[in-house]
């Protein structure tokens, strides 16, 4: 029976082959879901999915887009936003 913790579904069941040749069951936090843009609410490219320790290991260029607005708005929102503020 495995433990109290691991019987939710918030935990992502794999199989896995040991050297000795059993098989056993490992348990592992599933992936957050994907970041959307703040305004149109479609999902963000270049932004990855992971769990927060995942993520951390990351160098900063890999986390987000290097751009005003990157990890935030989809392209086509930012570029919408600087032509608003263009035309002020």
């Amino acid at each position: 029976m495995p433990e109290l913790r691991y019987r939710s579904r918030s935990y992502k069941r794999t199989f896995k082959k040991t050297p000795g040749g059993k098989t056993v069951l490992h348990y592992k936090k599933k992936k957050p879901s994907k970041h959307i843009c703040a305004e149109c609410n479609k999902p963000l490219h270049a932004v990855p999915r992971g769990r927060p320790y995942e993520i951390g290991k990351l160098s900063k260029s890999k986390k987000r887009p290097n751009r005003p607005y990157g990890g935030y708005l989809c392209p086509e929102c930012t570029r919408r936003l600087f032509k608003k503020e263009a035309r002020k």
